[in-house]
């Protein structure tokens, strides 16, 4: 029998629900290899998985690594189990790539944050407490990667994300006593300007695992962070819409806490099926919080965060520039310091 070649494909969510039942397969598999096409990011360091990934761009892959080995491309959004809302993604990628019948229990993904990222994270999110005044950091992906950016209006046809409105409340209520970091390349404007928000414009996915396993809670949607906060043990509030929680987060994880949105009303969306648009369209109203929603979940996050605490704001004075190894603004030998970058009004 052939040994395998695994393609990974999609979002960085998708790369860390493959983790463990790529593991899994590790455990009975010596032969096999990785090839990543949705980026290595989080195979990088990996204990196990690590020797056998790839990027799809790697010198001489296919005559050194795929010519003699069976290629196989794990599709777990056409998992019956999947489209049924009889399993999670991870699990429809442990049957796929491991020829199962029936969904079972997994580990939660395995994700490594090097020292050097460790403290770089760190870093990133002591300078944006200086600034705030807040001990407790809380970190909010308000968006999935179906948001859209339409002449400064962001919104999601696909509605897996925060609309514009809820998100701006919640954030509003919550930087009055933490700190609050916005995980979004959008920039947007809440409309509340006495107390600071930080949009942290951090290039590097392992970065933002590195600050999410340093913060204190993550709020989020249908998103790649909620991810990594169960890699990283970090308490999560999760809202869904046009998902299924059962599909796409931990509804049995006692750290997270699920709010569905879409709840009776949804339909599902054949994603990497059909290009129908009738399901988004059903679906259109589904992230859609009413003052209640919205007050439950600030209350979640205020719970998992407890007391708010205060320290003492650093102002921040220009700097002489020296020479640097590198031109990282998060590099503590860096000369582009911007602590105050990304932040709101």
């Amino acid at each position: 029998m052939r040994s395998k070649a695994f393609f990974i494909n999609g979002g960085a969510g998708r790369v860390i629900c493959s983790i463990p039942a790529l593991e899994k397969y590790a455990e009975n598999h010596d032969d096999f290899v990785i090839v990543a096409e949705g980026g290595m990011n989080f195979f990088k360091g990996h204990p196990v998985l690590h020797k056998h990934a790839y990027d799809y761009w790697h010198k001489g892959l296919f005559e050194d690594k795929l010519k003699m080995r069976d290629c196989v491309t794990p599709e777990p959004y056409r998992m019956w189990h999947y489209y049924n809302q009889k399993c999670s993604l991870a699990q429809a990628y442990d049957m796929e790539i491991n020829g199962l019948d029936e969904p079972r229990e997994l580990p939660k993904p395995n994700i490594r944050v090097t020292k050097t990222e460790g403290i770089k994270a760190l870093n990133t999110l002591e300078q944006i407490k200086n600034t705030t005044g807040k001990e407790k950091a809380i970190v909010i992906q308000p968006f999935g990667r179906g948001v859209v950016n339409t002449d400064g209006y962001i919104f999601d046809p696909t509605s897996r994300s925060f609309n514009l409105s809820d998100i701006s409340t919640i954030i509003n209520d919550l930087k009055k006593d933490y700190t609050v970091l916005i995980m979004s390349e959008f920039q947007f404007d809440t409309g509340e300007s006495k107390h600071p928000h930080a949009i942290p414009q951090v290039p590097d996915i392992r970065l933002w695992a590195g600050i999410i396993q340093c913060a204190d809670h993550f709020l989020g949607c249908d998103s790649v962070g909620q991810h990594i906060a169960r890699a990283m043990d970090t308490t999560a509030t999760v809202v869904t819409g046009s998902t299924f929680p059962i599909n796409i987060t931990y509804p049995n994880v006692n750290s997270f806490d699920l709010f569905d949105m879409g709840e009776g009303i949804r339909t599902y969306s054949p994603l990497r099926m059909t290009e129908e648009d009738m399901q988004d369209m059903a679906n259109d109203e589904c992230m859609t919080m009413t003052k209640d929603d919205v007050k439950k979940v600030i209350d979640s996050c205020r719970k998992r965060l407890g007391k708010s605490t205060t320290r003492k704001i650093v102002k921040q004075e220009p700097k002489e520039e020296k020479e640097s190894c590198c031109d990282d603004p998060y590099c503590p030998t860096s000369t582009v310091k911007t602590p105050t970058k990304g932040f709101k009004q």
